[in-house]
């Protein structure tokens, strides 16, 4: 019987792809509204957060509507921090009154906002190789 056996036990490995890396599930929370775009930005290092313009982040682009749950995904090991904005009017960039955000945004670890963004260091979190779920609360001042 075990003969018979020892094949099917070997099925479950036949055609697996091993993952490059873990997952970052983000759950966003105290969504606004449905209208428009969420921008997000996975940043390695702070040269890149919170806008994804430096060396080795990831952005992505989610509609609103679908914006409450979404992946970063095969992220290699490392330290990386998120930034997300809620471009509620669709224009492409966060709207603000006298350098007050206007639109809804949220980093990772709830890192604290005074005078503009957090540090990197405050929003930061490790990634290995188990999967990762980051909450982050969208924020509106206006």
């Amino acid at each position: 019987m075990r003969r018979l056996l020892l094949p099917l036990a070997a099925l479950p490995l036949i055609g697996a792809t091993p993952k490059a890396g873990a997952d970052i599930d983000v759950m966003v929370s105290n969504m606004r509204s449905g209208d428009g775009q969420v921008f997000a930005c996975l940043a390695p290092a702070k040269d890149s957060f919170p806008d994804c313009k430096g060396t080795g982040g990831k952005d992505m682009k989610i509609p609103a509507t679908e914006a409450g749950h979404f992946t970063f995904r095969n992220v290699v090991p490392g330290h990386y921090a998120i930034a997300i904005i809620h471009d509620e009017n669709g224009n492409g960039k966060i709207d603000k009154a006298l350098m007050i955000p206007k639109e809804g945004f949220g980093f990772s670890r709830d890192a604290p906002v005074r005078m503009g963004p957090p540090p990197f260091k405050a929003a930061a979190f490790d990634v290995g190789s188990e999967d990762v779920t980051q909450p982050i609360k969208m924020r509106y001042i206006l």
